[in-house]
């Protein structure tokens, strides 16, 4: 067969270019909304008042019951006082939510960073941002620096503890799956098992029965429950942190949530803007300082 003449083959060509080019132009094209919603990127899927929520128009916000002070205030989330009621609303605003638009769920405290589908847009319960947790859930950037304290009562030997060796030798007892209760196992390591409690209110009862010599809580619960549940209870001292970074407090997002960076904006804005440390000063100013047990 002869070759087929020049123009022939500059014909043929230049036709299967603009088919290709057609081809390319019907095919599906990456979309870039679709990119921000899987990355969690901000953008168009944070916009103000029109998330991507569990309830169209509303921001469900879970914590647990009983909601404890100084966090929350007579254990209602939803009046807006407390530190975690208060920055719970602040998020709410920057997000385009206002007061009527926020549902409250009580969820508890494990429960909230289980790994399952969560029922809430996110919640807000002292919990302390870690990589294990993070294998679960999503969670914001942090919205308070937090230490963890021991509380004793007053006159006891362990009152009288000023370093973590002496401590060594006690009774300790915190809520399961916290922090607090990490830190009695992983910084004190006490030759007597820790005892864990589903509540913190088990916990303080146990100090009070004389059950437990000392509990460990975060630093602004161990004020309030040594001022107004615990009068007979002192803060014997607070832990630094380990591994130089700050633990902090985040809000818990689903795992893969397309609000997490919606959120975690929300929060970095209400750092950058000074009204974090406004509500931390204003709720929780009483947690000032505490002997450091080292």
């Amino acid at each position: 067969m002869h070759p087929a003449p020049r123009a022939l083959r500059r014909a043929v060509a230049a036709a299967s270019v603009a088919l290709l080019a057609t081809a390319v132009g019907c095919a599906p094209q990456p979309d870039d909304d679709a990119n921000a919603k899987a990355s969690g990127s901000t953008g168009a899927t944070c916009a103000q008042g029109k998330l991507a929520t569990r309830t169209s128009g509303k921001l469900t916000i879970a914590t647990d019951e009983p909601a404890y002070e100084p966090w929350f205030k007579d254990g209602k989330p939803a009046n807006g006082k407390g530190f975690e009621s208060a920055v719970a609303y602040a998020v709410a605003k920057q997000l385009g939510y206002d007061k009527n638009a926020v549902v409250w769920q009580s969820v508890p405290f494990n429960k909230a960073f289980a790994p399952g589908e969560k029922t809430f847009d996110f919640d807000i319960n002292q919990v302390s941002i870690s990589a294990e947790r993070k294998k679960a859930v999503d969670f914001s950037s942090g919205y308070y620096d937090v230490r963890q304290a021991v509380i004793a009562l007053k006159g006891t030997k362990a009152a009288k503890a000023t370093s973590i060796a002496d401590l060594k030798g006690l009774k300790l007892g915190a809520q399961v799956g916290t922090t607090s209760l990490d830190y009695i196992e992983n910084v004190v390591k006490p030759t007597e098992e820790a005892a864990a409690y589903a509540k913190n209110d088990q916990a303080k009862s146990a100090l009070q029965n004389k059950q437990v010599d000392a509990i460990v809580v975060d630093l602004p619960t161990a004020f309030y429950i040594t001022a107004a549940e615990v009068t007979d209870g002192t803060i014997v001292g607070q832990f630094e942190n380990q591994g130089g970074t700050p633990e902090q407090f985040g809000l818990v997002l689903d795992k893969g949530s397309a609000l997490t960076s919606c959120v975690t904006a929300a929060v970095d804005a209400l750092r950058k803007d000074g009204t974090l440390a406004k509500l931390e000063q204003e709720w929780l100013s009483d947690a000032v300082d505490a002997p450091v047990l080292k």
